[in-house]
């Protein structure tokens, strides 16, 4: 063998992307199911990470993402909080019932102490915002398949104050976790006085979508009229 084979022979092998790969020509990687319900954010996740992990199924909403998830035994999900269905807690919830060492790690937009304290309450083993980088990302994939706790360190306060009690987690209760994404941003807006018509303009929705959701709200947290809305909002300090 010539000088440059031994030295060839003596480096890591490397993978195309640039990543160095595991004795045995294999790259170590973990099993990851992704679930959002923006097409365009999987795609990206799986550009950003797919050399690194290997995606064995996606999901796009709460039906979706408990079939990929009990179908192909992931070893950590990437999981988004507000999904059509129930949201990632009910993801969670399902999932749990016939699959209890799956681990989730919530990768989302909201930053709301509600959110965070919801989605681990229900048994996710970390929550992360959307503006973690791909690097990152892949070791928190990594953590917490190892079975350790990964926060972005805003939110691990939210999860400090909880156990110290700063936080009333009572308070934080299922009936939220109930509302989809858009009925709790027309929650929000009404309760700040926004009239259907101006929520309907800022959300890019029709009156009578707005009325819907509304309705629906009202329905799910067993309220009355918008007056009630507002208070139960207003004590919650959503808005």
């Amino acid at each position: 063998m010539s000088k440059d084979q031994q030295a060839a022979a003596s480096e890591p092998a490397v993978t195309g992307d640039g990543a160095p790969e595991a004795s045995g020509g294999r790259t170590s990687q973990r099993r990851v199911v992704i679930v959002d319900d923006h097409a365009m954010f999987r795609s990206g996740v799986k550009h950003d990470i797919g050399p690194f992990v290997t995606i064995v199924g996606e999901g796009e909403d709460v039906p979706t993402a408990v079939a990929a998830v009990l179908r192909t035994q992931p070893e950590v999900v990437l999981l988004d909080v507000h999904l059509p269905g129930g949201g990632g807690v009910e993801v969670i919830k399902q999932v749990h019932e016939k699959s209890p060492d799956v681990k989730f790690l919530a990768v989302s937009v909201s930053d709301a102490a509600e959110d965070v304290i919801g989605v681990i309450r229900a048994g996710a083993r970390g929550y992360v915002t959307k503006s973690i980088s791909a690097s990152e990302l892949v070791e928190a994939i990594g953590r917490v398949a190892d079975g350790d706790a990964v926060f972005s360190p805003r939110l691990a306060g939210f999860v400090l104050d909880a156990f110290s009690g700063a936080i009333d987690v009572a308070s934080i209760d299922e009936d939220l976790d109930r509302l989809s994404q858009r009925e709790r941003e027309v929650l929000r807006l009404i309760a700040r006085g926004y009239a259907y018509k101006e929520v309907a303009k800022e959300l890019f929705i029709s009156i009578k979508t707005v009325e819907t959701h509304v309705s629906s709200v009202l329905r799910k947290l067993q309220l009355s009229n918008r007056h009630q809305l507002t208070r139960w909002a207003t004590d919650r300090k959503l808005v």
